[in-house]
């Protein structure tokens, strides 16, 4: 700290030669264009199929599916900033949005019954080459942005009034947050009794507001962020009826306690701006959208897998006494219980309903079948039912009996944040399960790393982050681990 600041002169850099905003519509003309071209593409390889009596329903065809595919994309965030520099954001986003075209389109030309004027090689080759070419080109053109941003195309000029506590995080978040496109020059603070530091880091505090002023009226500057406590109502008032008179970007920082939320959206009651804190999961539009996905793909799973069924129900029978099925209660959404089915995998007389013990590795209560269906996950399959019924999901946390206990303590007791992964139904199979976090929590470190993926899933759902899931799935059910 030093009692009084030297005025130091803002240093002249460069403005921004390049709008983030306007590289950000050229991508949305270019994917538009690429959904049209790509059906161009496909009629041009199926010419020789194609009467030209038809050829304009396969052009309003493109043309329509180029209109949904932009609205559908915007809808779900594929232009968003988060999406512009991340590749893994754009691509899941970009293929939920091609992938949920290309459904509309198929269920359209069923209800409308035109289906048949329609080549389905020609279809089938629009969806992929459009699919290639969307991700090809995004993932040129996320590599050519973040090249950009990092020598500072799109960064805008800005400074903090306000160098106390308050400012001096938000000027540690700024520069470790690698998503924002703003070039931090230092602060401006009107305290000058040594009250805020001559430099905090390598950022001066260049002088008072009136400096700011005539540094904003020079050009030097593009947007101020006022970081004054919220409690200091009058001075936020003069201090922002001073920069009100200049043609710069004004904004006002959160107050100290809003930190610990920053990742937290900010969305308008009324007008007034609030912190969502924490959003149930999975909700309005979402939740209907993974209902009819789960619907819709057990029903497909069962039409192709019933042969096994009954041939499994059929060996456990033969294999030991008791009943095919085995019903056991489970915490699901919202930690209310339900009754989970399953194939049963172990002696009649030993299966538990409560103080359930998971199984271990050479357990004397797995029956013959029962340890094969139990390494081949066929023994879950049964839970199809529970999915249609409306208790589970397809993909999901995996339910856990209330009696389940981790190294002796009951997983509640382990983690604290166990209970939030019942903000949504259980699944048959899940994202920690497919990362290899699956079969028994003996230990604590097991069940903190299968809450943790757990909870990534519930804040990133997306059907396409499902489907990747399930993909996943088969995989893991091919070369199982930890499952006996």
């Amino acid at each position: 700290m030093t009692a009084a600041a030297p005025v130091t002169r803002v240093p002249a850099v460069e403005e921004a030669k390049v709008p983030l905003d306007l590289m950000v519509f050229i991508i949305r003309v270019l994917e538009f264009l690429l959904v049209l071209g790509s059906g161009a593409v496909a009629l041009y390889l199926w010419s020789d199929v194609i009467p030209g009596s038809g050829l304009a329903d396969y052009l309003r065809a493109i043309f329509g599916a180029g209109l949904l595919f932009a609205l559908v994309a915007e809808i779900i965030g594929t232009y968003d900033l988060d999406a512009q520099f991340s590749l893994r954001r754009a691509w899941q986003r970009l293929f939920t949005s091609w992938g949920m075209t290309a459904l509309f389109l198929v269920t359209t030309a069923f209800l409308l019954k035109v289906s048949a004027e329609f080549s389905r090689g020609w279809a089938l080759t629009w969806f992929v080459t459009g699919g290639v070419m969307l991700a090809g080109s995004r993932a040129a053109l996320t590599i050519w942005l973040r090249r950009l941003k990092r020598h500072g195309v799109f960064d805008s000029r800005a400074v903090i009034f306000g160098a106390g506590e308050q400012g001096q995080r938000l000027a540690d978040y700024i520069r470790g947050n690698d998503r924002l496109t703003i070039s931090l020059l230092g602060f401006f603070d009107d305290r000058r009794d040594g009250r805020v530091p001559v430099i905090f880091g390598d950022l001066p505090v260049f002088g008072t507001c009136d400096d700011l002023v005539a540094a904003i009226r020079e050009g030097l500057i593009d947007q101020v962020i006022v970081a004054l406590p919220w409690s200091a109502e009058e001075r936020i008032r003069e201090v922002v009826a001073k920069l009100a008179l200049t043609p710069v970007r004004i904004r006002l920082a959160p107050d100290l306690a809003s930190f610990a939320f920053a990742h937290r959206p900010l969305v308008l009651l009324g007008d007034l701006p609030v912190l969502t804190l924490f959003e149930r999961p999975i909700s309005g539009t979402d939740a209907i959208i993974k209902r009819a996905e789960d619907v819709i793909l057990t029903l497909l799973i069962l039409a192709v897998i019933w042969p096994v069924l009954v041939v499994t129900a059929i060996a456990i029978k033969l294999d030991s006494p008791g009943p095919v099925f085995f019903r056991q209660p489970r915490e699901g959404f919202n930690n209310r219980l339900f009754e989970v089915l399953k194939f049963r995998s172990m002696t009649h007389e030993l299966c538990e309903t409560d103080g359930i013990r998971q199984a271990t590795r050479g357990d004397k209560r797995v029956t013959r079948v029962g340890a094969f269906i139990r390494r081949t996950s066929i023994d879950e399959l049964p839970q199809l039912l529970n999915v249609l019924k409306g208790d589970m999901s397809l993909v999901g946390p995996r339910p856990h009996a209330p009696s389940t206990r981790a190294a002796g303590r009951l997983f509640h007791e382990v983690v604290q944040t166990y209970a939030a992964r019942h903000k949504v139904k259980p699944g048959m199979t899940g994202w920690a399960q497919v990362c290899g976090f699956r079969g028994e929590t003996d230990t604590e470190d097991k069940l903190r790393k299968r809450i943790e993926h757990d909870l990534h899933y519930i804040e990133n759902w997306s059907v396409g982050f499902d489907l990747y899931i399930l993909f996943r799935t088969i995989f893991a059910v091919i070369a199982p681990k930890n499952a006996f």
